[in-house]
């Protein structure tokens, strides 16, 4: 499975101890940027790279991205075709894994400055090992997520 990585200086320090981690873990790894430590530096600008990616093989790929909280960084990638982003920033362990299970999330936005990176290891291992669920109740949801945003973009 790839694995797409991206943020920006928030959660740079974050990105590049997973990119390591994941890589030892034999994952593939394509990393979108930040690729320096830059305080000035938007989001978006890697964010969308990253996501943009899971968007063109969503079956296929999955992506971790950081930000300081991970909303605004969820927002964005909530745009895209074919993404399910969730975000976490602590609190239940258990969300990116029934994230994965009930919504077929493909992308977790990590909030960098309330999730240490031993935190974050855990949750992204546990929302990579964890399957979505095709009952009928989850797939339907989901294929209706789908249809809305078919509708929305037309």
């Amino acid at each position: 499975m790839i694995i797409h990585l991206a943020t920006d200086h928030a959660g740079f320090a974050h990105k590049e101890e997973i990119a390591t981690w994941l890589l030892s873990e034999g994952y593939e790894v394509i990393d979108h940027g930040a690729s320096q430590f830059n305080e000035d530096d938007d989001f978006t600008d890697f964010i969308s790279l990253a996501v943009s990616a899971v968007s063109k093989e969503a079956a296929n790929t999955r992506a971790v991205i950081f930000g300081g909280s991970g909303q605004g960084e969820a927002m964005l990638a909530n745009r895209y075709p074919n993404v399910r982003a969730v975000v976490y920033y602590g609190g239940d362990e258990s969300v990116p894994a029934l994230s994965r299970q009930h919504n077929n999330s493909n992308v977790l936005s990590v909030g960098a400055r309330f999730v240490s990176v031993d935190a974050a290891k855990k949750a992204i291992w546990d929302w990579l090992h964890t399957a979505a669920l095709s009952e009928g109740k989850y797939e339907r949801r989901n294929q209706k997520i789908e249809a809305i945003t078919k509708q929305l973009r037309s």
